[in-house]
């Protein structure tokens, strides 16, 4: 965060001309990525700690209506999809594998978010999360959170098979409180440590 995004130092590391990172930088920025300030160019956004813990709030409130959604409207194949996701996350967590945990567990939002069978609300979810990618993927490192996220998986997931709604949402709910909880943490201790 913070980082000078120069154009030209990027367009000769990655061998293109200045026309793509310039659309790169657009695009990153339209994310909430990158900030573009005049006179002074492209530089990695820089979140608050209060806006760090808006976003998950709202991301909270999203996978829970997803969640919720995903309790009443889930197919065979999307509980196939969610069992499958569950697995390759106890498996990367049996392995003690961040790298793979973190990428099933990719997979097993983006089942539950398929669940949910509204494809706009889908969209918008991962929208966010992939803004909060970062924060997220920093918190996967700590100890004992995979275990812990897989015994939240699991409630969640039971929720959604007994077409609990409202058990569905809440369960999200505390999940996604755990995950912003650690992200803030982290993120507040790197805010402090610069």
């Amino acid at each position: 965060p913070g980082t000078r995004l120069d154009e030209q130092a990027l367009a000769r590391r990655f061998k293109a001309s200045r026309t793509p990172v310039r659309e790169a930088l657009r695009q990153l920025e339209s994310r909430g990525m990158v900030e573009n300030r005049p006179r002074q160019g492209a530089q990695v956004m820089q979140l608050s700690l209060a806006s760090l813990i808006e976003m998950f709030e709202a991301m909270a409130w999203l996978e829970a209506a997803c969640a919720s959604l995903a309790a009443r409207r889930h197919t065979q194949a999307d509980r196939d999809a969610i069992q499958a996701a569950h697995e390759a996350c106890v498996a990367a967590q049996q392995a003690l594998d961040p790298a793979a945990f973190y990428r099933a567990n990719a997979r097993w939002h983006e089942a539950l978010y398929a669940a949910s069978q509204n494809r706009y609300l889908e969209q918008e979810t991962l929208l966010l999360r992939n803004r909060l990618e970062p924060y997220r993927r920093a918190t996967t490192f700590h100890e004992g959170l995979m275990a812990l996220s897989i015994q939240e998986h699991q409630r969640i997931a039971e929720a959604i098979l007994a077409m609990d709604e409202a058990r569905a949402m809440s369960e999200m709910r505390g999940h996604l409180d755990t995950l912003r909880n650690d992200a803030v943490r982290t993120y507040g201790a790197l805010l402090r440590v610069d």
